[in-house]
């Protein structure tokens, strides 16, 4: 019987992360994710490993005291956010090329099998998104009508916090949202993710001034790598914000709500 230390590696809004046996981890969930969920990620996380992409490798479903918990391989390494950063701020701009890169390197990929579609995923949020005006749900459903699909492999909630860095590479972590759809709107994502960040650290104007100065060299960098059109990723930017109202962010739900508006009026 193995069993686990008092004190959890990491924390996060859906789990913790203690130490399991030797080379691997445990992800803890709190009571309230359920079971399908977690059997979901299992499945979804497994996949997407086998298609060789820089994804930790998936283990069995345990139980832990009345709690579910997900086996996964342990990576010895840092987050590049906020760890990374923090400890060598200088590089940026090195992290940001990276995320970039790494962004790119999962939309090159297809995967047909059991990954849900991105539009279905859109539309069921921004119609959970309860704080949502209904003009302004019906103006983003119309917007994301007329924006095109794709096939590709999209993360669904990239950012620098969910890349772990090690001495040998990067690995690409928490695919839970991961869908097949299309590549720019994964970019809106992570742009309104990082935005959001920085809006929400009203207190700590360098904090705010570096991770927009990461956003810039980001985005710069993917559309230097997969040129796309500047104007359908402006078209989505409302859409993704919409969406991200349904993840109960309380502290950001005025800011989406202004984003949102505002993209539509700019779009």
């Amino acid at each position: 019987m193995i069993t686990i230390s008092n004190k959890p590696i990491a924390r996060g809004r859906t789990a913790e992360i203690y130490a399991w046996d030797e080379g691997w981890i445990v992800k803890l969930f709190h009571d309230w994710v359920s079971e399908e969920k977690i059997k979901y990620e299992a499945r979804i996380s497994h996949l997407i490993h086998t298609s060789g992409l820089p994804v930790p490798a998936t283990g069995e479903i345990v139980n832990m005291n009345g709690r579910i918990g997900l086996i996964y391989q342990r990576i010895d390494g840092f987050p590049m956010w906020p760890d990374g950063l923090t400890a060598a701020p200088w590089r940026i701009f090195h992290f940001a090329r990276r995320t970039a890169e790494l962004h790119a390197l999962i939309h090159d990929s297809t995967i047909m099998s059991e990954v849900p579609p991105q539009r279905e995923r859109l539309i069921n949020k921004i119609h959970d998104a309860v704080g949502l005006p209904a003009d302004v749900r019906k103006k983003v459903l119309a917007v994301l009508q007329k924006l095109p699909d794709d096939d590709r492999l999209c993360h669904g909630d990239f950012h620098p916090a969910n890349i772990l860095i090690t001495v040998q590479k990067e690995f690409i972590i928490d695919w839970i949202d991961a869908t097949l759809g299309n590549p720019v709107a994964d970019v809106a994502r992570t742009t309104i993710i990082l935005l959001g960040a920085a809006a929400r650290q009203i207190q700590q104007p360098f904090y705010k001034w570096m991770v927009h100065l990461f956003h810039t060299i980001y985005l710069n960098h993917y559309f230097s790598l997969r040129p796309a059109s500047k104007h359908e990723y402006a078209l989505w930017l409302p859409v993704v914000a919409a969406a991200r109202m349904s993840e109960n962010i309380s502290e950001l739900d005025t800011w989406l709500i202004e984003q949102t508006v505002r993209h539509l009026k700019n779009g």
